[in-house]
């Protein structure tokens, strides 16, 4: 018994011992963090503090900058001669091509109007596709509603229809915002492997309905909204 009692001891003695060890190095990493601060004169804390201030600064001086540009607001264009001007100004645009019978663009033009006030960095606008046709000819635009990204006045990328959204009218903003991410037109601060749409347990169903009824039959052009 006096042997189990004493492995007892030691093994409690080891593990108070590991204990003060850890205590120790988390106290000297502290020290050693406020030692760095006490020696750090007025001087550096001033620089520290004015590099601060700049950057502040700076960001503030860029919001200003896009907001001048036309960002911040979920805009629409007259014309196809705007769309060349507009994407010529700003790194980031989202343009909608858009047609006045299409229920689905309306239901596009909700979660871009939130989004271009949340995303100042990128350019939302909205252009009739039946005033561009030269336009939808060059982009290849050929399904209603179409989301052309364009990065330093080059198409990267198309969210054409609602395929990329989980094929379904009720996708949320979040999905439309982490669609974006993915094409790096947006500053997206989420995870991009991991889609919002994947959470939503009750989409699973209304998928595959509406991939038999919608997409392959209709392959959501414009006029098979109105049916």
């Amino acid at each position: 018994k006096m042997a189990a009692d004493t492995s007892v001891e030691i093994l409690q003695k080891v593990l108070e011992n590991e204990i003060l060890q850890t205590t120790k190095v988390v106290e000297e990493h502290l020290d050693a963090e406020m030692q760095k601060l006490d020696q750090m004169d007025e001087d550096e804390l001033e620089r520290l503090k004015q590099r601060r201030l700049e950057a502040l600064k700076k960001a503030q001086q860029q919001k200003q900058e896009w907001l001048s540009k036309g960002h911040g607001e979920y805009r629409e264009i007259p014309s196809e001669r705007d769309f060349f001007q507009e994407v010529k100004e700003s790194k980031n645009v989202v343009c909608h091509f858009y047609r006045d019978t299409t229920f689905r663009c309306q239901i596009m033009d909700k979660h871009l109007t939130v989004l271009a006030k949340k995303h100042v960095e990128t350019k939302f606008l909205k252009l009739n596709a039946e005033k561009s046709p030269f336009l939808c000819e060059r982009l290849r635009i050929k399904v209603i509603p179409t989301l052309a990204l364009v990065k330093d006045g080059k198409s990267q990328d198309y969210v054409v229809g609602f395929t990329d959204l989980g094929n379904t009218d009720d996708f949320t903003t979040e999905t439309l915002e982490w669609r974006l991410g993915c094409a790096d037109i947006i500053n997206y601060s989420g995870n991009l492997m991991e889609p919002p749409f994947q959470s939503q347990k009750k989409f699973g169903t209304s998928f595959t309905k509406l991939d038999k009824k919608t997409i392959r039959g209709k392959k959501y052009d414009s006029d098979s909204d109105d049916d």
